[in-house]
């Protein structure tokens, strides 16, 4: 029970050995021609007018799980919670999002969901911007980054969790009055955590570059944050659910050297130094495993990495060290060989798909790994129409911009409704969306006031008082069917990692497909 009650699912651990194959047998290289035909079509007005109302639902989703005292709450079933957060060590932990259908802060999820909303923003601002989305993105991040800069407590010490799973997931009430325990959690110089910390610190650099025209003196506290959290996560090494082995249970971390990486290659594009630019490329090649294709999710960062430095080679490449070119290469290359395992037809596109065509890694929230996939194809796809030189090479057979764009459509349109069973998995989008989500607010009237042990809620054959709007579920099975019932949290219960990838993904199939060149 709860959203984070994953023993089963823990995260994404270990590619299939077929991938891991792969990795040395793609050979993947860069046609440096013009290729006009290779940039993606524009999107139909259908098309565009589908996108845009998902993207308004998506959004939403970041204002139900907000904790704290809410500012201009427009969720009328939602109310304040958890507002003495931290008041046992005299912090103020009132803000944050709530990760899923429980009631916990999980840090490392928290700020993945904070880098990601921050990259959607600094991608695709003027789109957001047209379609009056950008406030509704930048006010959810804002509420994620004001908690972790205070959970940022001191130097060297990040508060990584308040709530305890287990008490909290014995409960089935409502966060605006809930009365259990909620305990705080911190690593330091002697209970490490470089995975958290330094998605931490990636979250905070990559937010300043949000913020930084519309609130100077915010986005510099953010970045002060976030050079001296990559300070504390590279210093004082370890894996924080190695660390705190309960947390293994709920989001185990595999490593931290991904997360090291891509927090240098955030604070290289807020602060433009290149000592962040030479850990990346310096330490990549130390680094186990770097260079394999991976599936991008809140563990595993090695393919947004990969993308992300790409997006240096591409666009700022012509001032570096031809050293340092050369490594960014190798970025670039990992990175296109995510995507021949993506695309289909590739000769080494991965061959676990659902009869509906949707990409298969995991049950358990089966739909954050190809949601995840496309997000990053559609970025790539943007950065190969913009340089307009480039098809990328799997094998003896080559792709295009358009190509990359059309897988990340294909996945965006099976969860919104085109998949044999012609239901949305975004609540609220369309005429046939689940009923029953795993979600303890939206489950319970907000006149009624369970205690924590009260489970009629949870256990009632009635759809949901509540529509969570924007709540991405876990999604379908590998035969492609779902079973709505409110106690199926490995496929009802919805996430806001998963919630801000597929925002970013939605934003970037309403956009034109060219990349804008500097995020300053």
């Amino acid at each position: 029970m709860g959203a984070a009650s994953k023993g089963c699912f823990c995260r994404f651990v270990v590619l299939p050995v077929v991938l891991v194959l792969i990795a040395t047998a793609i050979a993947v290289f860069i046609k440096n021609k013009v290729h006009p035909s290779s940039a993606p079509s524009i999107p139909s007005t259908s098309d565009v007018n589908k996108y845009r109302t998902a993207l308004s639902a998506s959004l939403q989703f970041l204002q139900i799980q907000k904790a704290g005292r809410l500012v201009n709450n427009q969720i009328p079933w939602r109310g304040d919670s958890a507002w003495e957060d931290g008041k046992e060590a005299g912090l103020d932990l009132s803000k944050g999002l709530y990760e899923a259908g429980d009631h916990m802060k999980f840090g490392l999820p928290m700020a993945f969901t904070a880098t990601i909303l921050s990259w959607t923003v600094l991608e695709y601002d003027d789109q957001l911007v047209r379609d009056a989305k950008r406030n509704l993105a930048t006010d959810g991040l804002r509420w994620i980054t004001d908690y972790l800069v205070k959970a940022h407590s001191a130097d060297n010490v990040l508060c990584i969790q308040v709530g305890d799973p287990k008490i909290d997931h014995s409960c089935w009430d409502r966060p605006e009055s809930m009365v259990e325990q909620r305990p705080l959690l911190f690593i330091n110089k002697t209970s490490p955590g470089s995975d958290v910390a330094g998605e931490t610190a990636a979250a905070l650099a990559a937010a300043s570059l949000v913020f930084k025209s519309s609130d100077p003196t915010y986005s510099d506290s953010l970045l002060k944050h976030a050079q001296q959290l990559f300070e504390f996560a590279d210093n004082y090494t370890g894996i924080y659910s190695v660390t705190f082995p309960d947390l293994a249970t709920y989001y185990n971390s595999t490593d931290y050297h991904d997360e090291l990486l891509w927090a240098a290659a955030w604070l290289y594009h807020a602060t433009g130094d290149l000592k962040y630019l030479n850990y990346a490329t310096d330490n990549g090649q130390k680094f186990k495993g770097y260079g394999d294709p991976t599936y991008f999710s809140w563990d595993d960062k090695r393919a947004g990495t990969q993308v992300l430095l790409s997006r240096v080679r591409y666009f700022s490449s012509g001032s570096l060290p031809n050293n340092i070119n050369t490594v960014l290469d190798s970025y670039r290359t990992a990175a296109e060989r995510v995507m021949c395992i993506l695309v289909p037809g590739s000769p080494y596109s991965t061959t676990d798909r659902t009869p509906g065509g949707l990409v298969w890694i995991q049950e358990w929230n089966s739909l954050q790994h190809p949601v995840a996939g496309s997000f990053l194809a559609a970025i790539y796809s943007n950065y190969m129409a913009t340089t307009q030189k480039t098809d990328i090479s799997c094998d003896k057979k080559t792709f295009t911009a358009a190509d990359l764009r059309n897988f990340a459509k294909s996945q965006a349109d099976y969860i919104l409704g085109n998949n044999p069973i012609k239901m949305s998995y975004l609540v609220g989008y369309g005429s046939l969306y689940p009923q029953k989500v795993h979600h303890r607010g939206a489950s319970i009237p907000a006149d009624e006031d369970p205690s924590c042990s009260d489970y009629t809620w949870l256990n009632s054959p009635s759809r949901n008082p509540n529509i969570a709007i924007g709540a991405l579920v876990g999604g379908p099975f590998f035969n492609d069917t779902y079973i709505d019932k409110r106690d199926n949290a490995l496929q009802g219960e919805p996430t806001t990692t998963s919630s801000a990838l597929f925002t970013g993904l939605l934003s970037g199939l309403v956009s034109s497909s060219t990349a804008v060149k500097s995020f300053t």
